[in-house]
């Protein structure tokens, strides 16, 4: 479906060559297809020699025949790089944005462009892994839709839903979500030295732990607190760890944390960016 589309990627950060790289490899796009807008000359350098994709730092140039736009810029010059586009998409484009926080509306209306898609994927999409929340206009027509699901496909799971509010949430939940999960693994890590293994031991014990413990909870298809008091015997060790977890508020944190970033995203939308 994806193999004769031309695409266009306005940004070409950490987000954006996972998505050139999971389309080459999974989706039979060529790197020829594949044009990648960067401000900087040597990143787009670097995305040619990886992929053989076709770098620019013309923004306007590069969307010059797309099929297909991904807009996957900074929140903060989103502004700036849809001013450069107004109404210079092709109407029947697809525009792709996976910018946190920007809402359809000021999208379609920057661009002077009808067909949007909104998504919020994260970053294990590098390795196929993705998890990929989306919503579109309703004028998308149904190839448009069924080549946004492909896209997002190719790198991962996808997930469409029919309100635009869940992106907000999506992006607090599963886009920020990695960040949640490294530092968790590196407090166990740390944990793990300061009992007394070398780094390289407590690092190959928790990465298997979480990766085990993740692929079984999938397969196991229980509540996550049934399978929690399967491993917690009363009066052993789990449930000594796990007391002190709930006693340092460890859920709270956790949920209070990702309403902040739920809140960021939302203020991200309404242009308010804070340091």
């Amino acid at each position: 479906m994806l193999k004769d589309i031309h695409f266009t990627f306005v940004g070409s950060g950490v987000m954006a060559e996972a998505m050139m790289k999971g389309l080459i490899q999974h989706a039979g796009v060529t790197p020829d297809h594949i044009v990648a807008s960067e401000p900087r000359p040597e990143r787009g350098e670097e995305l040619k020699l990886k992929y053989g994709v076709r770098p620019t730092t013309d923004n306007v140039a590069a969307i010059d025949g797309a099929q297909i736009v991904v807009l996957s810029v900074k929140p903060q010059v989103l502004h700036g790089v849809m001013e450069q586009l107004t109404g210079r998409i092709a109407p029947e484009a697809l525009a792709l944005s996976i910018v946190a926080g920007a809402q359809i509306g000021t999208i379609t209306d920057m661009l002077q462009h009808a067909a949007i898609v909104r998504a919020m994927p994260n970053t294990p999409a590098q390795i196929g892994l993705g998890m990929t929340v989306w919503t579109c206009t309703p004028t998308l027509s149904e190839p448009q839709r069924q080549q946004a699901q492909t896209v997002f496909g190719s790198f991962g799971e996808e997930v469409y839903v029919d309100d635009e509010r869940y992106l907000d949430m999506a992006t607090a939940l599963s886009g920020t979500g990695p960040a949640y999960v490294f530092i968790f693994m590196e407090a166990m890590v740390d944990a793990g030295v300061h009992l007394g293994f070398s780094r390289y031991v407590a690092e190959k014990l928790v990465y298997q732990t979480v990766r085990g413990s993740v692929e079984y909870a999938r397969q196991a298809g229980r509540h996550l607190a049934t399978l929690r008091n399967q491993v917690t015997s009363p009066g052993g060790t789990s449930a000594e760890a796990l007391y002190h977890i709930e006693k340092g508020g460890l859920r709270t944190v956790m949920s209070r944390s990702i309403w902040a970033a739920y809140q960021k995203s939302r203020k991200l939308g309404r242009g308010i960016v804070e340091d």
